[in-house]
Protein backbone atom coordinates (compact mmCIF):
# COMPACT_ATOMS: atom_id res chain seq x y z
CA UNK A 1 0.00 0.00 0.00
CA UNK A 2 3.12 2.11 1.03
CA UNK A 3 4.23 1.50 -2.77
CA UNK A 4 1.17 0.82 -4.96
CA UNK A 5 -1.19 3.88 -3.36
CA UNK A 6 -1.83 5.75 -6.38
CA UNK A 7 -2.86 3.09 -8.10
CA UNK A 8 -5.33 1.91 -5.20
CA UNK A 9 -7.01 4.95 -4.59
CA UNK A 10 -10.62 5.93 -5.45
CA UNK A 11 -10.82 9.94 -6.16
CA UNK A 12 -13.27 12.18 -7.88
CA UNK A 13 -11.57 13.66 -10.36
CA UNK A 14 -12.48 17.27 -9.89
CA UNK A 15 -11.58 17.23 -6.24
CA UNK A 16 -8.13 17.69 -4.59
CA UNK A 17 -6.15 14.89 -4.25
CA UNK A 18 -3.03 14.93 -1.46
CA UNK A 19 -0.48 11.78 -0.93
CA UNK A 20 -1.11 10.05 1.69
CA UNK A 21 2.15 11.55 3.84
CA UNK A 22 0.92 9.32 6.83
CA UNK A 23 2.85 6.61 5.15
CA UNK A 24 5.96 8.58 5.79
CA UNK A 25 4.95 8.06 9.54
CA UNK A 26 6.02 3.90 9.00
CA UNK A 27 9.50 4.12 9.48
CA UNK A 28 9.64 3.90 12.87
CA UNK A 29 7.76 0.78 12.42
CA UNK A 30 10.45 -0.35 9.70
CA UNK A 31 13.23 0.71 12.41
CA UNK A 32 10.97 -1.51 15.28
CA UNK A 33 11.00 -4.19 12.73
CA UNK A 34 14.95 -3.95 12.18
CA UNK A 35 15.51 -3.67 15.88
CA UNK A 36 13.31 -6.49 16.79
CA UNK A 37 14.42 -8.92 14.12
CA UNK A 38 17.86 -8.11 15.67
CA UNK A 39 16.87 -8.64 19.04
CA UNK A 40 14.87 -12.03 18.61
CA UNK A 41 15.96 -13.02 14.94
CA UNK A 42 18.70 -15.85 16.64
CA UNK A 43 21.51 -13.39 15.81
CA UNK A 44 24.72 -13.41 17.94
CA UNK A 45 27.19 -10.86 18.98
CA UNK A 46 29.63 -12.12 16.28
CA UNK A 47 26.22 -11.48 13.55
CA UNK A 48 25.57 -8.40 15.12
CA UNK A 49 29.13 -7.34 14.60
CA UNK A 50 29.37 -8.42 10.71
CA UNK A 51 25.97 -6.35 10.45
CA UNK A 52 27.57 -3.47 11.10
CA UNK A 53 30.23 -3.81 9.23
CA UNK A 54 28.52 -4.22 6.08
CA UNK A 55 25.86 -1.75 6.92
CA UNK A 56 29.00 0.79 7.28
CA UNK A 57 30.59 -0.30 3.92
CA UNK A 58 27.53 -0.33 2.11
CA UNK A 59 26.96 3.24 3.43
CA UNK A 60 30.23 4.31 2.40
CA UNK A 61 29.90 2.14 -1.37
CA UNK A 62 26.25 4.02 -1.80
CA UNK A 63 28.08 7.92 -1.09
CA UNK A 64 30.52 7.56 -3.39
CA UNK A 65 28.95 5.47 -6.42
CA UNK A 66 25.50 6.58 -6.32
CA UNK A 67 24.42 9.41 -8.57
CA UNK A 68 26.09 8.90 -11.75
CA UNK A 69 24.09 6.43 -14.43
CA UNK A 70 22.63 4.26 -11.83
CA UNK A 71 26.45 2.96 -10.83
CA UNK A 72 25.09 1.73 -7.52
CA UNK A 73 27.76 -0.61 -5.38
CA UNK A 74 25.49 -1.29 -2.54
CA UNK A 75 23.39 -3.81 -3.95
CA UNK A 76 25.87 -6.78 -4.94
CA UNK A 77 27.15 -6.70 -1.48
CA UNK A 78 23.28 -7.01 -0.23
CA UNK A 79 22.50 -9.37 -2.56
CA UNK A 80 25.55 -11.80 -1.02
CA UNK A 81 25.13 -10.82 2.65
CA UNK A 82 21.13 -12.26 2.43
CA UNK A 83 22.31 -15.24 0.35
CA UNK A 84 25.31 -15.99 2.92
CA UNK A 85 23.40 -15.05 6.42
CA UNK A 86 19.64 -15.60 5.43
CA UNK A 87 16.45 -13.50 4.77
CA UNK A 88 16.01 -11.94 7.89
CA UNK A 89 19.60 -10.99 7.88
CA UNK A 90 19.12 -9.30 4.02
CA UNK A 91 15.75 -7.47 5.34
CA UNK A 92 17.85 -6.26 8.01
CA UNK A 93 21.29 -5.06 6.08
CA UNK A 94 18.72 -3.80 3.39
CA UNK A 95 17.16 -0.87 5.91
CA UNK A 96 20.44 -0.36 7.48
CA UNK A 97 22.14 0.18 4.71
CA UNK A 98 20.00 3.04 3.59
CA UNK A 99 19.68 4.49 6.42
CA UNK A 100 23.15 4.95 7.44
CA UNK A 101 24.04 5.89 3.56
CA UNK A 102 20.90 8.88 4.23
CA UNK A 103 22.49 9.87 7.69
CA UNK A 104 26.11 9.79 6.16
CA UNK A 105 24.66 12.14 2.40
CA UNK A 106 22.27 14.19 4.41
CA UNK A 107 19.49 11.93 2.46
CA UNK A 108 16.94 11.55 5.00
CA UNK A 109 13.45 12.97 3.25
CA UNK A 110 10.43 11.32 2.85
CA UNK A 111 11.80 8.82 0.40
CA UNK A 112 13.23 7.12 3.21
CA UNK A 113 11.23 4.72 4.58
CA UNK A 114 10.48 3.48 0.94
CA UNK A 115 14.00 3.03 -0.17
CA UNK A 116 14.46 1.17 3.01
CA UNK A 117 11.72 -1.43 2.45
CA UNK A 118 12.41 -2.11 -1.31
CA UNK A 119 16.01 -2.44 -0.32
CA UNK A 120 15.14 -4.59 2.72
CA UNK A 121 13.31 -7.07 0.22
CA UNK A 122 16.38 -6.93 -2.02
CA UNK A 123 18.32 -8.71 0.52
CA UNK A 124 15.54 -11.39 1.76
CA UNK A 125 14.71 -12.29 -1.30
CA UNK A 126 18.13 -13.20 -1.91
CA UNK A 127 18.49 -15.15 1.07
CA UNK A 128 15.05 -17.25 -0.52
CA UNK A 129 16.65 -18.27 -3.35
CA UNK A 130 17.77 -21.85 -3.67
CA UNK A 131 20.24 -23.93 -0.76
CA UNK A 132 21.27 -26.37 -3.54
CA UNK A 133 22.52 -24.33 -6.03
CA UNK A 134 26.84 -24.13 -5.58
CA UNK A 135 29.42 -23.30 -7.70
CA UNK A 136 29.17 -21.37 -10.87
CA UNK A 137 25.80 -21.81 -11.49
CA UNK A 138 25.51 -19.99 -8.27
CA UNK A 139 26.80 -17.06 -9.36
CA UNK A 140 24.82 -17.48 -12.06
CA UNK A 141 22.08 -17.48 -10.28
CA UNK A 142 23.04 -14.38 -8.38
CA UNK A 143 23.78 -12.26 -11.92
CA UNK A 144 20.40 -13.17 -12.81
CA UNK A 145 18.62 -12.56 -9.48
CA UNK A 146 21.40 -9.21 -9.23
CA UNK A 147 19.85 -7.58 -12.58
CA UNK A 148 15.76 -8.49 -11.78
CA UNK A 149 16.56 -6.71 -8.45
CA UNK A 150 17.79 -3.59 -9.84
CA UNK A 151 15.14 -3.54 -12.31
CA UNK A 152 12.42 -4.34 -9.49
CA UNK A 153 13.64 -1.63 -7.06
CA UNK A 154 13.72 1.03 -9.52
CA UNK A 155 10.43 0.23 -10.66
CA UNK A 156 9.28 0.16 -6.81
CA UNK A 157 10.62 3.21 -6.21
CA UNK A 158 9.22 5.14 -9.23
CA UNK A 159 6.10 4.06 -8.39
CA UNK A 160 6.21 6.00 -5.27
CA UNK A 161 7.61 9.47 -6.80
CA UNK A 162 5.21 8.95 -10.22
CA UNK A 163 2.62 11.15 -8.70
CA UNK A 164 4.99 13.63 -6.90
CA UNK A 165 7.35 14.00 -10.20
CA UNK A 166 4.46 14.43 -12.88
CA UNK A 167 1.73 15.85 -10.61
CA UNK A 168 -1.39 15.05 -10.63
CA UNK A 169 -4.22 15.35 -13.39
CA UNK A 170 -7.03 17.83 -11.21
CA UNK A 171 -7.88 21.03 -11.92
CA UNK A 172 -5.61 24.25 -11.15
CA UNK A 173 -2.72 21.67 -11.12
CA UNK A 174 0.35 21.22 -13.66
CA UNK A 175 0.26 17.81 -15.08
CA UNK A 176 0.87 15.88 -18.67
CA UNK A 177 -0.63 13.04 -20.39
CA UNK A 178 1.49 10.61 -18.14
CA UNK A 179 0.49 11.97 -14.80
CA UNK A 180 -1.46 10.01 -12.43
CA UNK A 181 -4.88 10.49 -13.36
CA UNK A 182 -7.46 10.18 -10.04
CA UNK A 183 -10.44 8.04 -11.01
CA UNK A 184 -9.27 6.58 -13.59
CA UNK A 185 -9.28 3.04 -14.84
CA UNK A 186 -6.38 1.05 -12.85
CA UNK A 187 -5.18 -0.23 -16.58
CA UNK A 188 -5.50 3.67 -17.93
CA UNK A 189 -3.20 4.66 -14.93
CA UNK A 190 -0.51 1.23 -15.62
CA UNK A 191 -0.29 2.36 -18.79
CA UNK A 192 0.92 5.81 -18.09
CA UNK A 193 3.18 4.92 -15.16
CA UNK A 194 4.57 1.89 -17.85
CA UNK A 195 5.11 4.59 -20.17
CA UNK A 196 6.81 7.00 -17.74
CA UNK A 197 9.04 4.33 -16.13
CA UNK A 198 10.29 3.01 -19.41
CA UNK A 199 11.15 6.77 -20.64
CA UNK A 200 12.64 8.42 -17.50
CA UNK A 201 14.29 5.25 -15.55
CA UNK A 202 14.28 1.46 -17.24
CA UNK A 203 16.75 2.64 -19.91
CA UNK A 204 19.01 4.76 -17.93
CA UNK A 205 19.16 4.28 -14.17
CA UNK A 206 17.91 1.19 -14.09
CA UNK A 207 19.70 -1.05 -16.71
CA UNK A 208 23.23 0.75 -14.73
CA UNK A 209 22.19 -0.94 -11.76
CA UNK A 210 21.44 -3.66 -13.53
CA UNK A 211 24.94 -3.98 -15.09
CA UNK A 212 26.63 -2.48 -12.19
CA UNK A 213 24.75 -5.75 -9.97
CA UNK A 214 25.85 -8.12 -12.92
CA UNK A 215 30.15 -7.12 -13.01
CA UNK A 216 30.05 -6.81 -9.28
CA UNK A 217 28.85 -10.06 -8.56
CA UNK A 218 30.69 -11.74 -11.32
CA UNK A 219 33.98 -10.23 -10.47
CA UNK A 220 33.27 -10.12 -7.13
CA UNK A 221 31.17 -12.54 -6.00
CA UNK A 222 32.91 -15.68 -5.44
CA UNK A 223 35.58 -13.87 -3.38
CA UNK A 224 32.97 -12.12 -1.17
CA UNK A 225 30.95 -15.36 -0.83
CA UNK A 226 34.18 -17.22 0.39
CA UNK A 227 34.60 -14.59 2.95
CA UNK A 228 30.97 -13.99 3.96
CA UNK A 229 30.80 -17.92 4.41
CA UNK A 230 34.40 -18.11 6.49
CA UNK A 231 32.51 -15.58 8.81
CA UNK A 232 29.54 -17.23 9.48
CA UNK A 233 30.64 -20.48 10.31
CA UNK A 234 32.30 -18.65 13.72
CA UNK A 235 28.88 -17.22 14.19
CA UNK A 236 25.65 -18.19 15.35
CA UNK A 237 22.63 -17.39 13.24
CA UNK A 238 18.80 -19.11 12.84
CA UNK A 239 18.10 -18.94 9.47
CA UNK A 240 14.83 -17.29 9.11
Amino acid sequence: MMLGWPLLLEADPAERVDPPFLFIGLLPVILAVVLAEISEGGMDARVLAILGVLSAVNAVLRGVSAGTAGLELVFFLLILGGRVFGPGFGFVLGCTSLFASALMTAGVGPWLPFQMLVAGWVGMFAGLLPRRVSGRREILMLVGYGVLAAYAYGLLMNLWGWPFILGVQVPGQDSTDLSYAPGAPLLENLHRFGVYTLLTSTGGWDTGRAITNALAIALLGPAVLTTLRRAARRARIERR
